[in-house]
């Protein structure tokens, strides 16, 4: 709550200062925050019931909903896919988890189903995306089944976001090897390369501050817009960086890492645990290379994830010696 609470603090500081429009920040904070509380509740109460209903609310809002971004139409590509892979990786992390948190077997076999369930949709929808990150998590919590050292299976995905955030960065920044960069050249279109490039030209030329929450789309003369844009350079960690600084950075790295050491902490079971940590690192990736987290769906959905693998259930789901 106190990185959260920073994190909004942060965005009102800068939006002050440079005129900013900080609602999008403080929507998020809020849902990630409200997502947060009433996973812990219902994660107490419905330790399983909770996280299969969220999985099925999560599949049913990606396979529903197709024109969920929040832009016009002919930048609808670039956000729907993000918000789309976000919302089916969350949903087998939940399914997942309510599969490791009933102890009886036929159950747990339907809810693995329903995770199965949740990566054929990615395929059927077409995101590439969603599917492969929605395979990651299940296989992750397949395997977190034999894991005996949660330390080190938690810390591999702080790992894997961190290098996920780095490219990026390297990306934009054009610091990448010949034949990295031309391997990775045809990953990631030449609209959201240069996007991200405006993105960071404006970070480092405003490391302090920022240009101001919600001012990365704006005309002037910042930054030399020849690219169109809906207001976002498709990158949480760029986002950050050009419209709050690095202090807004260092605040989004601080949240995820701090639900990693929290999931570390909790009483639970090893492999809920390492499940959780796999969709969230599998999130964290998402928003890096896409607009993910402008989507109140994701946010909330993130925290109802985060509050159902760290509650501690009245019954059942007795904690680890």
């Amino acid at each position: 709550m106190v990185l959260l609470g920073a994190c909004a603090g942060w965005s009102l500081i800068t939006a002050a200062a440079h005129g900013g429009r900080p609602e999008g920040m403080l929507l998020a904070v809020l849902a990630v925050a409200a997502g947060y509380a009433a996973g812990r509740v219902s994660g107490t109460l419905l330790p399983v019931a909770a996280p299969c209903a969220g999985a099925a609310a999560g599949l049913a809002l990606a396979v529903t909903l197709p024109g969920l971004s929040p832009g016009p139409w002919y930048a609808a590509p670039l956000g729907h896919a993000g918000a789309t892979a976000a919302l089916l990786a969350l949903a087998t992390g939940a399914a997942c988890c309510a599969a490791w948190a009933t102890a009886v077997p036929g159950l747990r076999l339907g809810l693995r189903v329903l995770a199965c369930a949740v990566v054929a949709a990615g395929a059927v929808l077409g995101s590439a995306a969603g599917c492969a990150a929605s395979l990651g998590v299940l296989l992750c919590s397949l395997v977190a089944g034999a894991a005996r050292s949660r330390g080190v299976w938690l810390a591999a995905p702080a790992v894997a976001a961190g290098l996920v955030a780095g490219t990026v960065w390297a990306v934009a920044a054009d610091a990448l090897p010949g034949g990295l960069a031309g391997a990775l050249g045809g990953r990631f279109t030449a609209h959201r390369t240069g996007l991200w490039r405006d993105a960071l030209w404006l970070a480092g030329r405003n490391g302090g501050l920022g240009v101001g929450p919600g001012r990365f789309g704006d005309p002037g003369p910042q930054a030399p817009r020849t690219l169109l844009s809906e207001g976002k350079p498709h990158s949480a960690l760029l986002q950050q960086a050009a419209e709050q600084g690095l202090v807004g950075v260092f605040l989004l790295a601080a949240v995820f890492c701090w639900v990693l050491y929290a999931l570390w902490r909790i009483p639970r079971s090893t492999p809920i645990a390492v499940t959780a940590g796999a969709a969230l690192t599998a999130l964290a990736a998402l928003a890096s290379v896409s607009n993910a987290l402008s989507f109140t769906t994701v946010t909330a959905g993130a925290g109802l994830l985060a509050g159902w693998a760290t509650a501690r259930p009245w019954a059942g789901g007795a904690p680890e010696p």
